[in-house]
């Protein structure tokens, strides 16, 4: 990635995802704030649109039977930027976040190219974003199933009444992130969900994504797609049997 330094990740195929926040804001040491806010101060610079709320960062994980179980913290953007784009992984801390594969009813892949103002401009993703506070559920818990469905929505217009959430995720895991992706599949075949994605980012003042991509195959794949979810298409497109 422009901002993250792309690794081939490890497929871990798992059925739950259990994930609680601590109880305080994540405290940098000094040396590491330095690097956050000089690293933001380059990128903001590059783009001055960029934003820098709150956001939460996988403190801790493991992986249990079918669950992946772990506790979150929050953070700056700054410092999740940093946590991608520093020379050196962090010894401990991830961005853990969840994404919707969209698929046509044909099977299709229905993905979209993030816009010139967005932290990710050019790259090739599905709709995702990084959990916030606004995911935390009055237990406690950090609801990554509402935050993929919301994000998803946001980005594409498309409401979660007109798709099916599949069953299960898939955690790609790597130095820097742990990517754990649900598919979400449209009642439509692929052409047609990503003209009503069209028309909604089209109507929109500021949209996220300023381009949808139909991906049938590995050769559709597009050069800004980057190494985790490339990693993730070859595994599905694997396990149903296709060439790669």
């Amino acid at each position: 990635m422009n901002l993250a330094r792309d690794l081939v990740p490890a497929v871990v195929e798992i059925d739950r995802v259990e994930m609680g926040v601590t109880p305080a804001p994540h405290v940098f040491p000094a040396e590491e704030r330095v690097g956050i806010d000089a690293l933001y101060a380059e990128r903001l610079k590059a783009n001055p649109a960029l934003w820098n709320g709150r956001v939460l960062i996988l403190a801790e994980h493991r992986f249990e039977g079918d669950a992946l179980i772990g506790r979150y913290s929050e953070c700056d953007y700054a410092a999740l930027l940093w946590l991608l784009g520093a020379p050196a992984s962090h010894s401990r801390l991830r961005n853990g976040f969840a994404m919707g594969a969209l698929r046509g009813a044909d099977g299709a892949f229905v993905m979209a190219r993030m816009a010139p103002w967005t932290a990710n401009a050019g790259r090739v993703y599905f709709a995702a974003g990084t959990p916030d506070l606004s995911d935390v559920t009055p237990d406690g818990r950090v609801d990554l199933e509402g935050s993929l469905l919301r994000e998803f929505s946001e980005e594409t217009g498309l409401p979660a009444a007109d798709v099916a959430l599949a069953a299960g995720w898939t955690a790609l895991v790597d130095a820097r992130r742990i990517s754990l992706m649900r598919q979400i599949v449209a009642r439509e075949p692929a052409d047609a969900v990503a003209a009503r994605i069209r028309a909604f980012i089209a109507r929109e003042q500021r949209p996220e994504i300023d381009e949808v991509i139909i991906v049938r195959g590995p050769a559709d794949v597009p050069e800004a797609v980057p190494v985790f979810l490339r990693t993730y298409l070859a595994a599905v497109w694997e396990r149903e049997g296709m060439r790669v």
